[in-house]
């Protein structure tokens, strides 16, 4: 589960840690303190009282350096003890272990009860801290239990049960959309999946696109033909895997032409594989307009999660599908360029080139 405090804290400005005070931003909780000379207190960030002059107040690393400097801790946001977030954190925290290992997913009255809060205000902070429903966490470790089970030497029915499946119906009925192929394929590692592939140029350097029965499934950039070639035959090592035909080619021109000119749109179907987050981290990337520039924190908060900025990053590293699902449009808050799967630089001329479209 991502941790979410926001780590700029620790080196921020006297001007930033103001404004987190003035938004009483519970993320900044822990990374410093602030003391107010007429009242004699300190308080984390988040205190809850009316907000001091900005002439009276001083910041502090830790409690000790305030208290050193004569001042006492608030009665009223108790920065001496654990703040209502970080507890809410470790209950969450506690949940989603118990998630990760249940044999039976639990209703979400008896998850409230363990957590010691009402069904509704659980529901609430779970989703605000995770970036995910209960459910919809519990469905993705279902998930990830019966793909680790199904490389196991056991039957498909047993693993789909061992992972916490009541019926193997319900699973089949999903299985294409988590696994790309049946669940017998992907326990034998795709023997009977079919991809095709093709290799071609662009400006950006070589460029692979492959596809399963469901539609193209990656989309990869690189120096090297061979290297994305084999990188793609690791991921389904027992598949069999099909030069482009003529149709198939029709499709990576596409592909080239999107990558050249992406405000042109791509009208082939995809084959999105990923967690439910990560699911909803992508359907918000392509609704980013072509020269458009957001955040990390933009995109956390368009899915309705907005302390998820490091799983929203996570699920923009995890992507497979260059330019189809638009990671390169995501910056830091800061407007720089961060990390890319296939090279800052290409992610650069990507944008460039959008811009001046």
């Amino acid at each position: 589960m991502p941790k979410l405090i926001n780590a700029d804290y620790f080196e921020a400005d006297d001007e930033s840690r103001w404004q987190a005070v003035l938004d009483r931003d519970h993320t900044a909780d822990g990374h410093f303190y602030y003391s107010v000379k007429s009242t004699g207190v300190y308080c984390r960030p988040s205190c809850p009282t009316r907000a001091a002059k900005r002439e009276n107040v001083r910041f502090h690393l830790n409690r000790e350096e305030a208290e050193l400097a004569g001042f006492r801790p608030c009665k009223r946001c108790k920065p001496g003890q654990p703040s209502l977030r970080e507890q809410h954190i470790k209950k969450v925290t506690e949940i989603c272990r118990l998630l990760e290992t249940a044999e039976c997913e639990p209703s979400l009255s008896e998850l409230a009860a363990i957590a010691g809060l009402s069904p509704f205000y659980f529901h609430r902070i779970f989703r605000v801290i995770t970036g995910l429903t209960p459910k919809a966490y519990a469905t993705a470790q279902r998930n990830h239990r019966v793909r680790k089970q199904l490389t196991k030497n056991k039957s498909v029915t047993t693993a789909i049960y061992d992972a916490g499946y009541n019926s193997s119906s319900r699973f089949y009925e999903k299985s294409p959309q988590l696994l790309g192929m049946t669940p017998s394929d992907y326990r034998s590692g795709g023997p009977d999946s079919r991809i095709r592939f093709a290799l071609g140029e662009c400006s950006l350097g070589s460029i692979l696109a492959a596809a399963s029965d469901i539609g193209i499934c990656a989309i990869a950039l690189g120096d090297d033909p061979d290297l994305l070639a084999r990188e793609l035959q690791d991921r389904f090592p027992q598949a069999e895997f099909i030069g482009g035909d003529s149709e198939f080619e029709q499709w990576i021109a596409k592909v080239i032409g999107f990558v050249e000119a992406p405000a042109i749109g791509l009208d082939l179907p995809l084959d999105m594989r990923g967690t439910a987050f990560q699911q909803r981290v992508w359907q918000a990337l392509r609704q980013i307009p072509a020269g458009e520039k957001v955040s990390y924190t933009d995109i956390a908060q368009r899915i309705g999660a907005p302390k998820a900025v490091r799983a929203v990053a996570g699920a923009c590293a995890a992507n497979t599908l260059a330019v189809a699902i638009p990671c390169h449009r995501v910056v830091r808050t800061d407007g720089n360029l961060s990390g890319y799967r296939w090279g800052v630089e290409r992610k650069a001329k990507l944008l460039l080139r959008e811009q001046q479209s």
